[in-house]
């Protein structure tokens, strides 16, 4: 029974762009970070998120976490799928209120926002496949232009079963890259104090701790490979440091990626086995090592408060 439970077909067939885009490692392991580094430019997501985070502390394993749900809804049987779907719901249903400070011009302080906001389901959908679009095309290959239309078009499907109304996203691929890509050039994205020192350190642009080798260097390929996909305007932002000699090194890096996805069958299975698969176990190693640092009383972003700004300035 519950080898056929298992085999009940998800909401996307194997078929579908989202499956065969999200199934690859290379994507599944980077999109998630790079959406949170790029979507931290958005202060009413932002804030929303972080004044309403059971994980203030523990913000790994909050990516761990929406890692899981998210995989488990482009991956996952129909039951995964709903099981994660629901959990989310009742997450997203008390989360809603206002700004409590100015940020930036468009985004005055008492701005109200929900996770019910169908303009900021869309954003969240559009950070998120972005991301993946981006990934795909560094990590593993470009995508024609019919795959990359499908897999738009599956990401808003997989909006929709968020909560997200379809007619919240743009009708097709090049008007959602024209949307979107002007959003990012405009004079809308900001970064609050806190958003600019999480999103720093998600990008490995401050890291707070050393580590012992090899963990250090495949950390800092990963790093790499984080704020080397960024776009320039979002760099900008952070006033992260990225010179011709990062720029060289991320291009080897993501060149060497690809080569090895298009070598496939060349490859030994051991390590062509490592390059497509769920990746929800490796996002467990990320929330293990956050409970290390908690247990030895160092926090994970040192700098960011343990108290939401509503708790600090509360009577």
């Amino acid at each position: 029974m519950r080898d056929v439970a298992m085999a009940t077909p998800g909401y996307f067939d194997d078929h579908s762009m989202i499956r065969r885009v999200m199934r690859k490692r290379a994507v599944g392991l980077t999109y998630g970070q790079r959406a949170l580094v790029i979507g931290a430019v958005h202060p009413l997501l932002y804030v929303g998120t972080a004044e309403n985070s059971a994980h203030r502390m523990t913000p790994y394993t909050r990516l761990a976490l929406t890692g899981k749900l998210f995989e488990a809804v482009f991956l996952g049987s129909r039951d995964e799928a709903d099981r994660a779907l629901e959990f989310t719901r009742k997450r997203h249903e008390p989360v809603h209120g206002a700004l409590p400070e100015d940020a930036g011009a468009h985004n005055p302080a008492g701005t109200a926002y929900s996770a019910r906001d169908p303009h900021l389901m869309f954003m969240t959908m559009a950070f998120t496949f972005d991301s993946a679009e981006v990934m795909h095309d560094l990590l593993v290959r470009k995508l024609t232009p019919g795959e990359r239309e499908g897999l738009y078009q599956d990401y808003v499907r997989w909006g929709e079963l968020f909560g997200m109304p379809a007619t919240a996203a743009p009708a097709d691929y090049p008007a959602f890259r024209r949307y979107f890509d002007d959003y990012l050039a405009s004079d809308e994205p900001f970064l609050t104090d806190e958003a600019r020192l999480v999103g720093s350190y998600l990008a490995g642009s401050r890291v707070p701790y050393p580590q012992r080798a090899p963990l250090q260097q495949v950390l800092s390929a990963f790093y790499l490979l984080v704020q080397g996909s960024l776009p320039q305007r979002v760099r900008e932002i952070y006033g992260m440091r990225w010179s011709l000699v990062e720029e060289s090194a991320f291009r080897t890096l993501a060149q060497g990626l690809r080569t090895a996805h298009v070598d496939l069958p060349l490859l030994p299975p051991l390590l062509r086995g490592h390059l497509a698969g769920p990746s929800a176990p490796l996002y467990k190693l990320v929330a293990d090592r956050e409970r290390e640092l908690a247990r030895a009383g160092l926090p994970s972003m040192p700098g960011v408060d343990p108290q939401s700004w509503a708790a600090r300035n509360s009577a």
